[in-house]
């Protein structure tokens, strides 16, 4: 016998005043109903209704049962809502990593709009321009900027991330602006010093640049070397050489002429931009909530998920 059937069909019965009103409300027959409240008296082993031809009565026992019944069946019913609303509402504490400039430059700037539409969403934002792993560094989700090659992951693609050569007019004034790619190599050209763990981290300091003839490649050098790319920008901005910097952290450098465009006829290649995650953990709602911010705010057209071993 199914107690909690049971013991619902009883309390129909006592609420709707018979077995043929409760059948109704249960779609049930009469006589599954008359079942159900003849096996659960057999197993409580005393009468819950006094039942003759003409009229039915319930029980002192009965009477307190069917109040029991009560609690207990909205006990349940409370239980089920707080699941399904625990199901729907985002929820818990999710642990992401991002890259130093995007970090501060966009996903703080954005984040408090997360916190006030998720706010039983509880974040760890890691800011780090080291590559780190999903599964050993306790991380849910991942904004990665470069390739990506590991097939457990699933990739959306969000804006390119663009590079910008620039330097300040002090800089320019006193060393004169390169009028080619190849004038470079007579700069001070600031470049950027890789953590251990990342894809450059063992690269030559070389600049890559897209013209009207094509790609250019120059091997740049300079006596000074940053691992963080504020520190760039404020050496670039004390005239101490020409660097390569992301354009969300110098934009306004740029327009205020803090800084200015070098070899404006060539672009820095743009270079991939995607959220991670681990494919088992995608239908998480904490984690959902965080994807589809992140893509509104910083996707693109085309947005696909896609399994980052297959780009």
């Amino acid at each position: 016998m199914d107690l909690l059937k049971a013991m619902t069909v009883f309390v129909r019965v006592v609420e709707t005043g018979s077995l043929t009103a409760a059948a109704v409300a249960c779609d049930l027959s009469p006589t599954m109903v008359g079942n159900y409240l003849q096996a659960l008296e057999t197993r409580l082993g005393a009468r819950l209704i006094h039942r003759t031809t003409r009229k039915q009565q319930i029980s002192a026992f009965g009477q307190m049962y069917y109040e029991r019944c009560v609690d207990i069946l909205g006990l349940i019913d409370d239980s089920e809502r707080l699941a399904l609303d625990h199901l729907a509402t985002p929820r818990g504490r999710l642990r992401v990593t991002a890259p130093v400039v995007f970090s501060n430059e966009c996903l703080i700037p954005a984040i408090g709009d997360y916190c006030e539409r998720y706010p039983e969403v509880k974040l760890d934002i890691v800011a780090t321009d080291a590559l780190s792993d999903l599964v050993d560094d306790g991380f849910e989700a991942a904004i990665r900027i470069g390739a990506l090659g590991n097939p457990d992951l699933v990739a959306r693609p969000l804006t390119p991330y663009r590079l910008v050569l620039c330097a300040s007019p002090a800089y320019l004034k006193a060393h004169g602006n390169p009028a080619t790619p190849d004038a470079l190599a007579t700069h001070q050209c600031l470049t950027y010093a890789y953590p251990p763990r990342s894809e450059w981290h063992t690269a030559q300091p070389e600049w890559v640049l897209h013209g009207a003839d094509g790609r250019v490649s120059v091997l740049v050098n300079g006596r000074l070397r940053i691992d963080n790319a504020e520190a760039l920008r404020r050496a670039a901005l004390r005239g101490l050489g020409i660097a390569m910097l992301p354009a969300i952290l110098v934009n306004d450098d740029l327009r205020a002429k803090r800084l200015r465009n070098v070899l404006p006829g060539y672009a820095a290649p743009e270079r991939q931009l995607s959220l991670l995650y681990l494919r088992e953990r995608q239908t998480s709602m904490k984690l959902r909530s965080f994807i589809d911010f992140v893509v509104e705010r910083f996707g693109h057209d085309g947005n696909n998920e896609v399994v980052a071993g297959t780009q």
